[in-house]
């Protein structure tokens, strides 16, 4: 008598076995990986939401810092356009007591013989509108003109002879100071 073993049966159910343990296997490896990916991607989804939450609170604080230097800007220039009106202030300040100085000049020039009919003032050149009793009159007012700390280049314009005893002239003449003429004497 032969004994006969089928040793198939045993086999195929190990294959079987084998087979099951691996899908179980594989889809606890798949369930483990998409466990995984799903983690993963908690943690990006969470690190760029953070990081939208800080590029937010950044761009809101930027745009108050940029509201407050155009505040500061302006308020620069309202400070510049005080500084500018307070420096104009100050120069006519400064410039009022010249035009007494000038008329004074223009009598205490003025010689013996000599008026004035119109004085006219454009910048700082005044043109002078005159009657004289003769040409030499009008050259001695020319050079006291030219002697006053007050005045620089005194130019003749026109003489007309109006009658044998009075000559109309016009001459023009520069207004300077004598602060002026010292920096110009110092700098010569």
């Amino acid at each position: 008598m032969q004994t006969e073993i089928n040793l198939l049966p045993w086999r195929e159910e190990r294959r079987q076995t084998r087979q099951r343990e691996f899908i179980l296997m594989l889809a606890g490896a798949a369930i483990i990986g998409l466990a995984c990916w799903w983690l993963w991607s908690q943690a990006v989804n969470s690190s760029i939401s953070d990081q939208r939450a800080r590029n937010q609170y950044i761009e809101t604080h930027i745009a108050d810092l940029n509201q407050k230097i155009k505040e500061i800007s302006e308020l620069e220039a309202q400070r510049s356009e005080l500084i500018a009106r307070m420096k104009v202030i100050q120069d006519l300040q400064g410039n009022r007591p010249n035009i007494v100085h000038v008329f004074d000049q223009l009598v205490r020039t003025l010689p013996d013989g000599v008026y004035f009919t119109s004085l006219a003032r454009k910048g700082m050149e005044f043109t002078i509108n005159g009657v004289a009793e003769n040409n030499n009159q009008i050259s001695s007012l020319m050079r006291k003109l030219a002697q006053s700390p007050w005045f620089e280049s005194p130019t003749l314009k026109t003489v007309m002879a109006k009658s044998e005893n009075a000559n109309e002239f016009t001459l023009s003449v520069k207004q300077s100071s004598p602060s002026d003429q010292a920096d110009k004497g110092g700098n010569e």
